[in-house]
Parts: structure tokens; C-alpha cells; sequence
């Protein structure tokens, strides 16, 4: 299997873990060095774990949300996925109370591979407005 092929079925795993908050394939994906931010933590969160932080606290307002692999490009250390996440708002989010609204948005992000096929990084074009429109909060 190449890198292209082998970076696809990565991600193809990483789509099950974050559905599933997997954490073993949390960790089997995700290199334990990297960083990832979110609007819930003023410091970075690191490896698996810290991935999943992210997962858990989507779930809080969302607690049916799925994301789902529309398209990808991938190459010998870096891959392209753009994804459409759905949900329901049923939980507060961003001090926004629950409003029942069906959410369908599209994210693209960028992941970077390490030779030993960990994701070490993961750059995500801005999806926090199109959650806020569908909830009506903006």
C-alpha cells in the first residue's frame, strides 16, 4: 500500500473514531505530541485524548453529531477531507440554549501525517458560523 492509500484508510479509521469517540483509535490515530485548540480551551490539547476533548464538547450541545467524509484528497503526508457535519442542537453551546434545530454544515480541514501514519497536526477552515446560522444564533 502507498502513502496516498494508507493516508485515506487513516482517515476513513479517523471518521469512526471521532463518531464513535474510540479512544484507543483515538490514540492509534493521533500522535501524542499533537496540538489541537478549540473554542472550549484556552491552551492546546494533546494527542488522542485531546482530540476527543474536542468531540465531547460538540457533544454537549449537539449530542447526536456525526461527521462524514464527502471528499478527500490525500498525498504522501498530508490529506484534504472535506466533511459535512449534521446534528441536533439539544444541549447549550457557546452559552446558546437549546433550540431543536436540525444542523447541516460543510468543514474543510487539512491533517498532516508523520512517517509512522499519526496525524500530527489538524488545520480546520472556520465551520463555527455556519453552526451558529443554523441555530439561529447568527
Amino acid at each position: 500500500m502507498d502513502l496516498t492509500e494508507r493516508n485515506k484508510l487513516l482517515m476513513q479509521k479517523f471518521e469512526t473514531m471521532i463518531n464513535t469517540a474510540d479512544e484507543v483509535l483515538a490514540d492509534e490515530l493521533i500522535d501524542g505530541s499533537a496540538s489541537f485548540y478549540t473554542p472550549a480551551s484556552s491552551e492546546p490539547l494533546y494527542g488522542g485524548q485531546g482530540y476527543l476533548s474536542v468531540v465531547y464538547w460538540m457533544r454537549k450541545g449537539f449530542s447526536d453529531v456525526q461527521w462524514h467524509i464527502k471528499d478527500m484528497i490525500a498525498d504522501n503526508d498530508k490529506v484534504a477531507v472535506f466533511w459535512e457535519l449534521t446534528a441536533t442542537h439539544d444541549g447549550e453551546f457557546l452559552g446558546i440554549k437549546p433550540t431543536g434545530k436540525k444542523i447541516s454544515v460543510s468543514v474543510m480541514n487539512f491533517y498532516y501525517i508523520n512517517s509512522a501514519g499519526k496525524i500530527t497536526n489538524d488545520i480546520a477552515a472556520e465551520g463555527m458560523i455556519g453552526i451558529l446560522r443554523d441555530i439561529g444564533a447568527a
